[in-house]
């Protein structure tokens, strides 16, 4: 999905010598304009109380990475000292692409050093700072369900008895996340458990705060990758946390003590049947129970395909459900895109560039319009909205995508 461009780089820095060390660049871009039913900004759709929406043609920003890596020094162990950077920049569609304020920002969301290929960990990792680490998600839906990144340091990929061990100690799992906390990710990936299938184990262990009313928590993931499955390859993910560790893929609520329990089934279905024609399908299914009475239950199925006429040429659908079973009824949301696309990269699903024409229809019931009002008050679900008091409404325009 992603690859690099090799810039060549021949200079000192800090006195290592350098000449010959590649500059690998990097990154990923979406950008472009839609309205709403006519109605000024495009308004995007997703369900309150779901952690993701179904993205194609119903995306409201104007998004960037980019990053840059450079291999500083070359060890005759043939070890290797690096440094990564990366800058994001977000800026919400209908506001002035400053990357400031509160429309939009600017960032550093990776910064960190890494010593790669070590002979005495068998070809692993040590690194520090702040990076993107063990992220699992899913495409179409942007559900990063298990992301262990991590503002901290750790030992990655140590092989022994072939499996791959890794550890991070970390303060904060995202750049969002505001206070400190410690927390613990253990990992064992290469369980080899049948041809063409693997199995990753994972806890996640959340230390107790020093202040009051605050809990330690933890979170189990064993994930099993498939490949050569029914045409396409196949993921499947079980989740379990109490605590702070309902957060799963991240650092949950401190306050939450160990009555509270987070149950996450996750499938993800990959296919490229054909040269002209692929696709991505999901079903997430998550329980929350909260001793407080405040228990929900999300549930999400739904899948993008593009086929492809020439080379160049494709057309791209994508479909979804959300539901969320919680106190004062279970609300419903339904999304459909279409969206004629020019890829010049040739006819696959996952081929970038795309430049997308889309057209996004949503309808959503009652249940799902009282919570949006309650909880995100002039939201494309809300009666404040874009679309007011029905429980509809369309987006249309043009998008481009690209990584490299």
């Amino acid at each position: 999905m992603k690859t690099t461009r090799n810039l060549t780089l021949a200079l000192a820095l800090a006195g290592l010598p350098l000449t010959g060390q590649a500059l690998e660049f990097s990154g990923y871009v979406r950008s472009g304009a839609g309205s709403a039913d006519g109605n000024g900004s495009q308004s995007c759709f997703q369900l309150p109380g779901a952690q993701s929406k179904y993205r194609l043609g119903n995306e409201c920003e104007q998004y960037s990475e980019l990053d840059l890596r450079q291999d500083l020094l070359t060890l005759d162990d043939g070890s290797v000292l690096s440094v990564e950077g990366m800058a994001q920049l977000y800026n919400a569609y209908g506001h002035t692409p400053k990357f400031t304020g509160d429309y939009g920002f600017a960032r550093m969301n990776q910064m960190y050093a890494e010593w790669s290929k070590v002979p005495a960990l068998n070809g692993g990792s040590l690194w520090a700072g702040r990076r993107f680490y063990k992220r699992n998600d899913i495409h179409i839906s942007d559900f990063y369900y298990w992301n262990q990144s991590a503002t901290g340091a750790g030992i990655e990929d140590f092989e022994l008895g072939g499996l791959k061990y890794s550890y991070a100690f970390s303060r904060k799992d995202s750049y969002f996340q505001e206070p400190y906390i410690n927390r613990h990710d253990f990992n064992v990936a290469g369980f080899q458990t049948n041809p063409g299938g693997e199995l990753e184990l994972g806890l996640s262990y959340i230390d107790k705060p020093d202040s009051r009313d605050a809990h330690s928590g933890w979170a189990l993931t064993a994930q099993h990758k498939q490949a050569e499955f029914l045409g396409g390859s196949n993921t499947l993910a079980l989740q379990y946390g109490r605590g702070p560790g309902t957060g799963l893929g991240y650092t949950g609520d401190v306050s939450l003590d160990r009555d509270n329990k987070s149950y996450r089934l996750v499938e993800i279905y990959n296919w490229q049947a054909t040269p002209n024609w692929g696709g991505q399908a999901q079903f997430v299914y998550q329980k929350d129970v909260r001793p407080d009475g405040s228990d929900q239950d999300w549930l999400s199925v739904g899948g993008r395909t593009t086929y492809a006429f020439t080379e160049q040429f494709k057309l791209v659908g994508e479909i979804g459900h959300d539901q969320v079973s919680a106190p004062g009824g279970t609300r419903k949301l339904n999304k459909f895109t279409i969206a004629p696309t020019w890829s010049p990269s040739g006819p696959g699903f996952w081929a970038r560039p795309e430049v997308r024409l889309y057209y996004t229809y949503a309808n959503w019931n009652q249940a799902a319009q009282r919570a949006a009002n309650e909880i995100a008050a002039g939201s494309a679900l809300s009666d404040s909205g874009a679309f007011g008091a029905t429980r509809h409404g369309s987006n249309f325009g043009v998008q481009v995508e690209h990584w490299w």
